[in-house]
Parts: structure tokens; C-alpha cells; sequence
């Protein structure tokens, strides 16, 4: 004897549209995989390029989809010839010190004025949080002269031998490249809208136990704030790594200009199209190193700031 059970009426329905959903969810990824796909290529040739040599790179360019593909014979010659024309190392070394130096410096301040702006009650929170989101609208073109001509008059520290010396003027020096970019209008918000997400209690339970803001902000705050930490992260080191007006402005030196700036002085040499590839390669890798490692945290932080700000 078998017993058969009958759904009820909005439960059969829905039983009965799963499965049409699911399909047309999966005819969504379609366009997702090609769009995906259009913005993968030119990373893809760029980076099986760096191993050709010129006469493959276009014999595979007649070839169709074999431009994409590590075909033929494959060295490592494109970059062994970038090192030697330039001082790519010295360049890619500056380029990671202001790029390092202005995410960590810019965690510490950012996440610490979101944190003020978001659970301390002081008086012009309000009116602060208004100016730091005005900076947003204006372009950092328009700045950079007047910031050049400041940068002139600015005290910096220097060691003659073991002698500590103050003297002025940041052009030419990694100040000049880091300390402007350190405080961060979007960072700002993002932290503050994150810390705002932390229940109250928490604040008020640790203030009765005797705690300070920076205790709570150390303890509490920071070790809750991790996707927001990696999202600021992405976001300061992009545009940092990716940096070539200013420096270009600010710093005549080539010990101290980074890798784009650089491509300035490969580009003046007679060079391939393979080790054009070669450099360009070298500095597209850590960006896209840095993002893979931080993308799980960057879509988590994105999603809450949009839900909850």
C-alpha cells in the first residue's frame, strides 16, 4: 500500500518553476563568461607574448586564436633584455616601497578617522564627515600644482652620515610620493560606514570595563573590520602602484622614479614588441597578484557597505 501526499497549492507551483529558474540562471552566466573572457584576453596575450619572439608574435597574430596561445619557442630572453636596458629593478623596488608604505600608512589613519567618525560622539563629527566627502569631487588635477609648489617649502628629515638634519623641499624624495596619497576620502567613508555596522553594545560593555577608544578601536573594531582592511587595501594600492603623472611632476631623479614612469626611458631605447610585453607584464603581475589574494574579502566589504551604507 502506498501513500502519495499532495503539496499545497503555492508549493506545487513553486516546485514546478525551480526548475525553469535554474535554467534560466544558468543561461545568465553566458554573458558573464564572455564578458570575462573579452577583459581576460589582452592579459592573456600580453603575458604569452613576453615569451615569444617578434617574428612568432605576428606569425600567430595571422593565426587567429594561436595569438593567445604559448606556441612555438618560448624563452625568457624578452625579459632578461628589459634588465638589461633599464634598471627595471630599481624601478619595480620603488614602486613596491611608495606603494607598501602608502596602504599600511593610510590603514592606520583611515581606519582610524572612520573609527572617530563612525562610534565616538564628538561635537562637528558631522560637519567633518561633510568636508572629508566634499574632497571626493575634486579632481587631483586640479590640485597638483599648488601641492608641487607646497612640496617645495616642506621640512624633511635627512642623515648626514649619523647626523640627524632638517632641511626643506620633498621634491625628489619618497615623501613627496607617499604622504599626499596617505589620507583617502573613500577610505574614510568606507571604514566609517563598516564601523558603524558593529553593534553599540559592544562599545558601551567595554567602556564599563575600564577601556579606551584606541583599546576599543585596537581590540574590537579592527579584528571585526577585516573585509574592509582588504577592501581599502586594493583600493589604496591601485591607484599608488599605478601612479605616473605625479611622479613625473614631483621626481627628476631616476633612483627614485617607479616602474611606469620608467617605461619612459625603455620606450626611448630600441626595443621589441615582445619585450614591450616583457615590462609591461612586470608591472600588471603584482597588481593582479594583490587582487587575487584580497578578492573574496573586497566582494564581502562591497556587498555589506552597499547593504547597510
Amino acid at each position: 500500500m502506498t501513500t502519495q501526499t499532495t503539496l499545497p497549492g503555492k508549493a506545487a507551483t513553486a516546485a514546478r518553476k525551480q526548475p525553469r529558474t535554474q535554467l534560466s540562471e544558468k543561461w545568465l552566466y553566458v554573458p558573464m563568461v564572455l564578458l570575462a573572457l573579452f577583459f581576460l584576453f589582452p592579459i592573456v596575450f600580453m603575458l604569452v607574448s613576453s615569451f615569444k619572439t617578434d617574428a612568432q608574435i605576428f606569425s600567430d597574430m595571422r593565426g587567429g586564436i594561436s595569438a593567445f596561445l604559448p606556441t612555438g619557442p618560448l624563452s625568457l630572453e624578452n625579459y632578461a633584455q628589459v634588465f638589461q636596458k633599464v634598471p627595471v629593478g630599481r624601478f619595480l623596488l620603488n614602486s613596491l616601497v611608495v606603494s607598501t608604505a602608502t596602504v599600511v600608512l593610510g590603514l592606520v589613519v583611515n581606519s582610524m578617522l572612520g573609527f572617530a567618525l563612525a562610534r565616538m560622539r564628538w561635537k562637528g563629527k558631522g560637519f567633518v564627515f561633510a568636508v572629508i566627502l566634499a574632497t571626493l569631487i575634486v579632481p587631483f588635477d586640479a590640485i597638483a600644482i599648488p601641492l608641487l609648489f607646497e612640496a617645495t617649502k616642506l621640512p624633511k628629515l635627512e642623515f648626514h652620515g649619523m647626523m640627524p638634519v632638517i632641511t626643506l623641499n620633498w621634491l625628489n624624495t619618497y615623501y613627496v610620493q607617499i604622504i599626499p596619497f596617505i589620507v583617502n576620502a573613500f577610505s574614510v567613508f568606507l571604514f566609517r560606514q563598516y564601523f558603524s555596522s558593529i553593534p553599540a553594545e559592544l562599545d558601551e560593555a567595554a567602556r564599563v570595563d575600564g577601556a579606551s577608544w584606541f583599546t576599543i578601536y585596537r581590540k574590537i573594531a579592527i579584528p571585526l573590520a577585516g573585509p574592509a582592511f582588504a577592501t581599502v587595501a586594493i583600493l589604496t594600492f591601485l591607484p599608488a602602484w599605478n601612479q605616473y603623472l605625479w611622479p613625473l611632476m614631483a621626481v627628476q631623479s631616476e633612483e627614485l622614479r617607479p616602474l611606469n614612469v620608467g617605461m619612459d626611458y625603455f620606450f626611448q631605447l630600441k626595443t621589441s614588441w615582445g619585450q614591450v610585453m616583457a615590462y609591461a607584464s612586470i608591472i600588471v603581475t603584482p597588481v593582479v597578484l594583490v587582487f587575487l589574494s584580497f578578492q573574496r574579502a573586497f566582494v564581502s566589504s562591497i556587498a555589506s557597505a552597499g547593504v547597510k551604507g
